[in-house]
């Protein structure tokens, strides 16, 4: 099912949305995670990496998890780029930290951790690539940043 996340709702969350916490963010520049998540930092977004795997991304720190990530950064928007069934923890993650929104990027789809997201109150996008929607939006110009 295609998400029903309305365009201009997706506008209006990337125009308040700072800093970004990229759930599952490889530190190599053949992945998709790296790819989307170097554009939307050169589109002025802050860049969390959150993978347990590696050091740093970006010449930022990496974070084992998204818990120990919002102890020492304000997360607006939580980019996950992980398996539909691994989603419900980093759900569970984002509704423990107060995160205000969770976005699932494009193939990933979870109903049931959409619905609890936003029964919790956060906003939830699925099945959408944040680099296309912030492109298409913008039409590649930056009038947030």
């Amino acid at each position: 099912m295609k998400d029903a996340t309305p365009p201009t709702d997706i506008g209006a969350l990337l125009a308040r949305t700072r800093t970004i916490a990229v759930v599952g963010l490889s530190p190599s520049p053949h992945r998709t995670s790296y790819g989307v998540s170097q554009y939307m930092k050169a589109r002025g977004f802050r860049i969390v990496p959150v993978n347990p795997n590696t050091r740093e991304v970006f010449g930022e720190k990496s974070y084992p998890t998204l818990t120990e990530a919002a102890k020492h950064e304000k997360i607006d928007l939580v980019n996950v780029f992980r398996r539909a069934e691994d989603v419900p923890p980093v759900m569970d993650e984002a509704i423990a930290i107060g995160a205000p929104a969770l976005w699932m990027q494009l193939g990933i789809i979870n109903e049931a951790a959409a619905a609890k997201g936003r029964a919790a109150g956060l906003e939830v996008v699925q099945d959408r690539c944040v680099m296309v929607e912030h492109s298409r939006l913008t039409r590649g110009a930056t009038p947030w940043r």
